[in-house]
């Protein structure tokens, strides 16, 4: 295969802004196909599995160009000659010929093939940091081998269908219409899976609102809250506003559901996507501290907590994301999402129903932390149901959601008001990416 100069330019450019520039991956190629408008689809599609690969890869690609593994890290240490030799090894690697430059440094494929066939540490060969390794065994023991294997497969793309618009089988004829072939997801009625990875966003489906890009397993977030039509919802962790939209279908666009968030722009974007959805039952509100929480005590009959998590569920869609996190930042989530589990579960009011979700597939994130709430609270509170998702078991991304159920007050049962100074300072707790 051809490669012209400049597109290789580009790509090793592009690893610099990704590794270097610690900027995400997604946004680099975004940015990158801005300033290229004129690439056919041919460079597009080299051009972002070069990078992707690159970077899902990156540990054992830079084992295999004969570099130090202990500076793969290291921003200083990640020069333009290094970077040619990762993506040279990533070529080489997937048997294509290396374009023939007298300036670029030489790298021998026989000397690469052989560090491939040579011994190397299960956490270099699954190319994952030495810290996701010693904590992937030590929660999930005999599980995270092929756990760990399959977070380095590709994801396929799947989408939402807008049910307040149309339902599934009319979607997908308007999507074979504009040359786009899909296939119905088995157990999730909302779900189509595109057969050949495309950008759906400039479709004139996608801008009539009809459906929204959302993995098939965060599909069964909102329909496990048990939201019905007519009942007042809140999505507190709201975000960029995915599962709001989907449990606002749901409700058949009746009733009220509010969406928090502690970032106004997330919120924008929320508004935006509503609008396009033919929403008109969502109030996006701002968080502003403890007094939000005190407000709404007690007030919900459904409330779904989608918390900051580690993402170690969707890996395989934010590669770049096990190089930007440590074990000490998912210590850090861990406390997060207790103190966001206390304070916000006050929002449920007595008979109502909790999610508690996240996109992580460690223990520590999702059933221990359901487990630690339980043992403070478990006169009040029932578990009635859990579901754990992993990618090792088919197509669909890692996630983990417990469903809570707080105990109906009695007849003579007095309002419980909360103690706002036991509320946690929720002003600088972030929010999952949008989904």
């Amino acid at each position: 295969m051809k490669l012209p100069p400049h597109l290789l330019d580009e790509i090793i450019l592009s690893l610099g802004e990704v590794f270097v520039g610690k900027r995400y991956a997604d946004k680099v190629i975004e940015f990158t196909f801005k300033r290229h408008r004129k690439w056919g689809s041919r460079d597009r599609r080299i051009f972002a599995e070069s990078i992707y690969e690159c970077v899902r890869w990156w540990r054992w690609f830079w084992y295999l160009a004969g570099l130090p593994d202990e500076e793969h890290t290291q921003p200083e240490n990640i020069t333009p000659e290094r970077l040619w030799r990762v993506w040279a090894a990533y070529w080489i690697s997937n048997g294509r010929d290396l374009p023939k430059d007298e300036n670029a440094p030489e790298v021998k494929p026989e000397d690469v093939m052989k560090r491939a066939k040579a011994g190397a540490s299960p956490a270099i060969r699954a190319a994952i940091p030495d810290w996701l390794e010693a904590r992937g065994s030590l929660e999930l023991g005999a599980a995270w081998p092929a756990l760990r294997e399959s977070l380095n497969l590709p994801a396929d793309v799947f989408m939402r269908v807008n049910t307040i618009k149309n339902d599934r089988r009319a979607l997908r004829e308007k999507l074979g219409q504009e040359g786009y072939e899909t296939e119905a997801v088995d157990q999730v009625p909302s779900a189509l899976r595109l057969k050949q990875r495309a950008n759906l966003f400039g479709t004139d489906s996608y801008k009539a609102g009809l459906f929204e890009v959302q993995d098939a397993a965060s599909q069964l977030i909102a329909p496990f809250l048990q939201p019905e039509p007519g009942m007042r919802v809140i999505d507190a962790c709201a975000g960029g506003g995915g599962k709001a939209l989907h449990l606002a279908a749901i409700m058949r666009n009746k009733g009220r559901l509010l969406a928090l968030d502690i970032h106004a722009w997330k919120l924008a974007e929320l508004r935006k996507r509503a609008s396009r959805a033919g929403v008109d039952i969502i109030e996006a509100r701002e968080i502003e501290g403890s007094k939000t929480v005190k407000r709404l005590a007690q007030k919900a009959d459904r409330v779904l907590l989608d918390v900051p998590c580690s993402g170690m569920g969707v890996l395989r869609r934010n590669p770049d994301a096990k190089w930007k996190l440590s074990d000490t930042e998912i210590d850090r989530l861990i406390a997060l999402q207790a103190e966001i589990l206390e304070s916000y579960s006050r929002m449920v009011a007595p008979g109502g129903k909790l999610v508690y979700a996240t996109c992580s597939i460690l223990p520590s994130e999702n059933e221990r932390q359901v487990q630690a709430f339980l043992a403070k609270h478990g006169e009040e509170w029932t578990l009635e149901e859990e579901l754990h998702r992993t990618p090792e078991t088919g197509a669909f991304d890692g996630f983990y959601a417990a469903r809570l159920m707080r105990k109906a007050a009695e007849k003579n049962d007095e309002p419980k008001v909360p103690n706002v100074e036991e509320a946690p300072n929720v002003e600088a707790v972030p929010n999952t990416p949008a989904v």
